[in-house]
């Protein structure tokens, strides 16, 4: 009954409506005790299962986000390619959950290429030859999260959690009136210790 455990379970009720319990719960796939030894994947695990815990409304159903959660969760062995991979996730947890960020096209010029960077206000992409004189306010956007093709270095990776957690933390959280999940940052730390994240000017700060 671990958190980032897949278990098989058994709801009962007497109506849809009615308070109900789980009568049997079996662990199909055991990830925690997996990951115990490796702090990294750990804190992302913990990441993930407190994101949830916090953002989702109670009674919901969210097949897509539970697939998606589960390959993140899966991924968590390969140092690599799981920090990418979970900012990719949080962009579709704002999205599923009604905060979507607009990288489609450019909110200035309405191209839907050379974009750089996201209006930290409105959540649209912009190029960032068409933000003039706003360009400093904006959020860098890393090409990752508009080309698959394109690898995720440390310092997107940096600017990827800067996005989502600017989005997470003014948006969906301060809509619940509930502050970011501590784990979330834990995580970020250890990543920047691990070198697989890091900031433009070299200086450790969070998303």
């Amino acid at each position: 009954m671990q958190a980032g455990n897949t278990l098989s379970v058994t709801w009962k009720a007497r109506t849809d409506d009615n308070l109900g319990f789980f009568a049997i719960a079996e662990t199909e796939r055991e990830r925690a005790a997996v990951h115990m030894a490796d702090g990294e994947a750990l804190a992302g695990l913990s990441a993930l299962a407190e994101l949830l815990a916090a953002a989702l409304p109670e009674g919901e159903a969210k097949p897509a986000l539970y697939d998606a959660a589960e390959t993140l969760l899966d991924s968590l062995d390969n140092n690599d390619v799981w920090p990418a991979l979970f900012v990719r996730w949080e962009l579709g947890l704002l999205t599923m959950l009604g905060y979507g960020i607009d990288l489609s096209r450019c909110a200035v010029s309405g191209a839907n290429d050379g974009l750089t960077h996201v209006s930290p206000k409105s959540g649209r992409a912009v190029r960032g030859s068409e933000a003039g004189d706003y360009l400093d306010r904006l959020l860098p956007l890393p090409g990752f999260l508009t080309d698959p093709r394109q690898p995720a270095t440390p310092v997107d990776i940096h600017n990827g959690f800067r996005l989502t957690g600017h989005f997470l933390g003014e948006r969906l959280f301060a809509d619940l009136n509930k502050p970011v999940p501590e784990a979330r940052y834990l995580m970020i730390d250890r990543l920047e210790r691990s070198g697989r994240l890091s900031a433009p000017d070299s200086t450790a700060q969070k998303g």
